[in-house]
């Protein structure tokens, strides 16, 4: 089924997304403030780059002999991957930084910079999961061959200890970026049509991203074997620590978002439409978690708030705590649900005990839901 054919009912509860964005407009004009960056971000966004920029130039021209440090370093450079992932990336690849496109391009292209490749992360993250979220066979997050994130995929012997095994496949998940999945969405999003949507051909995008790997791995792994006092394969195994750091903290941000016992997962029917509104959909396929940490919010890029994030994915994270007050009132204005988990460790506990009943095809749909109702009351 093409994307094009995908409908979602206008029918249902039209009137909750139009309060809630005339609320949320309101709110900017009553504040007069723009929903894009402000200093706070730029400062957030100077930080997060120099987390990872500035081990790497230390690793490069440093001169470094003390093992320990070098190490320490390239723990450092995995959590400013992920910072850059989550606090700057994803806003600016959005269009939700800057009203400039150019400096939404300029910021968006920092995935590069940590193996990945822009225009593939915007088809899969922008057009297929927050369009799609939680439907099968569209919303590519939970499309996995190796994990069973879905009660909709066919469940296999292989799953039964997938709650164990996960936290390693998490940790996996930026290598398998930079090294297979880029390319094998290229040819994918290709056939789809979803390349020529964005603009872009297949040739172009193919020698883009050969490009964008080739210095990328150029400068940080080919150098380090050469320059680091190490042999070769200690210092890939600290170019390998660093992406396991980055890619398990991405999936412990993103997964409990959305795989958690509280939401719900959705097939299209056979005239190729989903059975709520868009706004509503997402409402009952997202939830949040540690919204009373500012501390929190402020290292995941308030991506903790991904209720708000995907009704307004426009507006920058920064805004986030203030417009979830708007969010949730208004959900239950119009008896909506509103998943939220007070810690993260909720959260994660939550996922982990989906991915078990998954995995053992023990799952049954809204278990979880009363307990999140109880905890909104």
């Amino acid at each position: 089924m093409n994307l094009s054919t995908v409908r979602f009912n206008k029918n249902d509860r039209p009137a909750f997304f139009r309060e809630l964005r005339r609320r949320v407009n309101q709110y900017f004009e009553d504040e007069q403030i723009d929903r894009h960056a402000n200093v706070q971000m730029a400062v957030k966004t100077v930080f997060m780059v120099t987390l990872y920029v500035a081990p790497l130039a230390m690793l490069l021209f440093g001169g470094l002999q003390s093992a320990a440090l070098i190490v320490l370093l390239w723990a450092v450079m995995g959590l400013g991957m992920a910072g850059i992932g989550l606090c700057v990336m994803h806003d600016a690849n959005h269009g939700a930084y800057s009203a400039n496109p150019k400096v939404n391009q300029a910021l968006g292209g920092l995935i590069n910079l940590v193996g990945g490749y822009h225009t593939n992360w915007k088809i899969q993250h922008n057009v297929l999961h927050h369009s799609y979220t939680n439907v099968h066979d569209f919303d590519e997050d939970i499309k996995k061959g190796v994990m069973r994130f879905s009660p909709d995929q066919p469940a296999r012997r292989g799953f039964y200890y997938q709650a164990f095994y996960a936290p390693f496949l998490y940790g996996l998940m930026t290598l398998v970026w930079v090294f297979v999945k880029d390319y094998v969405q290229l040819f994918g999003y290709h056939k789809r049509g979803l390349l020529k949507a964005q603009g872009q051909s297949f040739a172009r995008t193919l020698a883009a991203i050969l490009f964008h790997k080739g210095w990328y791995l150029a400068i940080t792994l080919v150098l380090p074997i050469v320059i680091l006092p190490f042999a070769w394969w200690q210092t890939l195994l600290c170019f390998l620590m660093m992406h396991f750091i980055c890619g398990l903290i991405l999936a412990l941000v993103f997964q409990p978002a959305h795989v958690i016992e509280e939401t719900h997962f959705f097939k299209v029917d056979e005239e190729g439409s989903v059975e709520n509104s868009w706004a509503v959909h997402q409402l009952m396929t997202t939830s949040n978690f540690a919204n009373g940490s500012r501390l929190l919010s402020w290292c995941l890029g308030g991506l903790n708030y991904q209720v708000e994030h995907h009704l307004f994915p426009g507006i920058c994270h920064i805004h986030y705590p203030q417009i979830a007050k708007i969010v949730k009132a208004t959900a239950r204005e119009y008896g909506l649900p509103y998943h939220e988990h007070p810690t993260f460790t909720g959260a994660i506990k939550s996922h982990f005990r989906l991915l078990h009943k998954l995995g053992t095809d023990t799952y049954v749909s809204g278990e979880g839901v009363g307990a999140a109702k109880q905890m909104t009351a």
